[in-house]
């Protein structure tokens, strides 16, 4: 019975009386989802929290609870969570930060606005994760004077921190301006030298693969370097010195830059590992010349990327749709092109130039008509969502096309009841558009009878409101937890029937 309950706690038809109710034989998995509820009142988020202790956090952070309703002493957990919000009292800062529990102070160090008495305890406590959960989401000043702190992981929490100034970053990249970090992870719990060998995990170790340290803290130096690398506050000028770095995870970490000269980009390009030139194929540094470079490359990867650039030239994405797996989906440079560009490609002899225009949800009708009546089945298949098309239209697309068609005309918003009805008659069944029709907002209860004997279309239908309510009561005792689940949230359901699902207290 819990999944039924689980359900019913999320029917958004539920009366406020059964969901008082619920709240009060509640337990962790359905307290989970009355939680969720956006009718829930503060005086049952209340009488939640003090039902299933566990669900007081979660509604903290969704601002059911205020600092009224919470002791931190014996509900430090929500505590925290109001804390992280911006919504807890300021002395608990205080209180958690002599918490003799580590956790709870790491928890704190990562809430904002904490007063500045607060921070200085965090700074110099003596756990060093505390510590590096402080500098990693702390202000610009107190990550300045973190990144010259004794432990290496400090620092690379500081090089991750977008609020940490730039000269700064640029430090931690050369290590110029500060003193040598004196310890690190490795050397806090191993002998040195160590290496933790990254082709045999050890289960008495919980060190990072790779992870060693010779005296100099070489694996948590190259950790800084890799966060300030992916910093987007490190300046241009202090990482493009690493576009030749034997580090592949650094190449790699600079191939993503947004802000990368015309040089460095060029030079990656020629990178020996594709998921370095792949990163670089959708950024929208490089320009059109090294556009056409790329798309003479021989990763497939590296081709499908370039086609999400944002500004790839028409003539090379209509060349990479037809030899590389783009998938199913709206491409940038087409939803930015203008409408002189999409009727180009809409009359292209090219089918996957049409197939590519086809995509977009908002094309004048003479286009989307054209489309629509295309000979070629995955350009109409690409177009067949698209609002507008009558019910005529989505037929003929039927007729034409069968089965490689029918999951997207089951997609159409405008998918009338009759074409819903005449697609789950369609022989040879297409199990795709079953799921579809499961799920449209216009689906006729014939229809949704018969996706019942998908069985991934099962639990869709299930939770459809149009399902018939003698229907919804027997699929809550169907073998298939996910169905009885889903039918007991279904909106459709008879009150007296979900009256007699919550167990009196």
């Amino acid at each position: 019975m819990n999944h039924v309950l689980c359900g019913l706690a999320a029917n958004v038809s539920l009366p406020s009386e059964l969901v008082d109710r619920l709240i009060a034989v509640a337990d962790e998995e359905i307290a989970a989802d009355l939680a969720d509820r956006a009718d829930l009142s503060h005086a049952q988020a209340v009488a939640l929290a003090s039902r299933v202790e566990e669900s007081a956090a979660r509604l903290a952070y969704a601002g059911r609870l205020t600092a009224a309703d919470i002791d931190p002493v014996t509900r430090p957990d929500a505590a925290l969570a109001l804390l992280a919000e911006r919504a807890g009292h300021p002395e608990w800062g205080r209180l958690f930060a002599a918490d003799p529990d580590a956790e709870r102070r790491e928890r704190l160090a990562g809430c904002p606005g904490l007063p500045a008495d607060v921070v200085e305890t965090l700074a110099a406590d003596p756990d060093v994760r505390v510590v590096a959960e402080l500098a990693l989401w702390t202000t610009p000043e107190v990550a300045a004077r973190l990144a010259a702190h004794q432990h290496a992981e400090v620092r690379r929490a500081v090089a991750a921190n977008e609020a940490t100034p730039p000269a700064v970053l640029a430090a931690l990249l050369t290590g110029e301006g500060l003193p040598p970090a004196r310890r690190c992870l490795v050397c806090d719990r191993e002998k040195v030298p160590f290496a933790h060998d990254p082709r045999r995990p050890r289960l008495d170790c919980d060190l990072p693969p790779g992870a060693s340290c010779d005296g100099s803290h070489e694996s948590a130096r190259h950790d800084t370097r890799l966060m300030a690398v992916r910093n987007p506050a490190t300046p241009t000028e202090a990482v493009v010195g690493f576009v030749d770095h034997p580090s592949l995870l650094l190449r790699w970490a600079l191939a993503g830059r947004p802000d990368l000269p015309s040089e460095a980009c060029a030079r990656l390009a020629t990178d020996p590992n594709p998921g370095v030139r792949a990163d670089l194929a959708e950024n929208p540094a490089i320009d059109e010349s090294l556009i056409r470079v790329l798309a003479t490359d021989r990763d497939h990867e590296v081709r499908r990327r370039l086609a999400h650039h944002p500004h790839v030239p028409l003539d090379v994405l209509t060349h990479l749709a037809g030899i590389t797996r783009i998938g199913a989906t709206l491409l940038p440079r087409i939803a930015s092109a203008s409408p002189a560009e999409a009727g180009k490609l809409a009359g292209s002899r090219d089918p996957a130039a049409r197939m590519l225009v086809a995509r977009r949800r908002d094309l004048a009708p003479a286009l989307r008509d054209a489309l629509a009546a295309d000979s070629d089945a995955k350009v109409v298949k690409s177009v067949a969502p698209h609002p507008g098309l009558s019910e005529s239209q989505l037929r003929t697309m039927l007729d034409r096309h069968g089965v490689q068609v029918a999951a997207k005309v089951a997609a159409n918003p405008d998918a009338t009841a009759a074409v819903l009805e005449h697609l789950v008659r369609h022989w040879p069944t297409a199990r795709k558009a079953l799921r579809e029709i499961a799920g449209h907002p216009r689906a006729p209860a014939p229809a949704l009878l018969a996706c019942l004997a998908d069985t991934q279309a099962r639990p869709l239908a299930a939770a459809h409101a149009a399902l018939p309510p003698p229907v919804i009561e027997e699929l809550l005792t169907d073998a298939d937890r996910r169905v009885a689940e889903a039918a007991a949230a279904n909106p459709s359901l008879p009150r007296t029937m979900m009256s007699n699902l919550v167990p009196r207290p």
